[in-house]
């Protein structure tokens, strides 16, 4: 599957459009109270373990944004996009949210 965060495919010509396709991650309130006592783990200013639990969610909804566009036959996702919201009570949840549109390419 080639995911690309461009409106088309150089070189491939777009021959059906699928539709929107997307794919969601929470991490729960754990992931900051993990993240608040492994705060030693800093180093620069960074969070080794913040950041790949980041990039793990971030795996986890272009994932499930795949397999959604399989399921309608296409073999590209275009224009994708990620975005990060807190969510929750007091924004205590991080939401990863991967969005594109499904294509066949050829």
């Amino acid at each position: 599957m080639l995911i690309t965060t461009t409106p088309n495919v150089e070189g491939h010509a777009i021959v059906e459009y699928k539709g929107l396709v997307n794919g969601e991650a929470i991490l729960g309130a754990n992931v900051f109270k993990d993240f608040f006592a492994g705060i030693r783990d800093i180093v620069g200013g960074r969070s080794g373990a913040y950041e790949s639990e980041l990039q793990r969610a971030r795996e986890i909804a272009v994932d499930e944004m795949t397999q959604y566009a399989q399921r309608l036959g296409a073999n590209a996702i275009i224009g994708v996009d990620v975005d990060y919201e807190t969510v929750g009570d007091r924004g205590s949840m991080l939401m990863v949210a991967a969005s594109g549109t499904a294509v066949v390419i050829r």
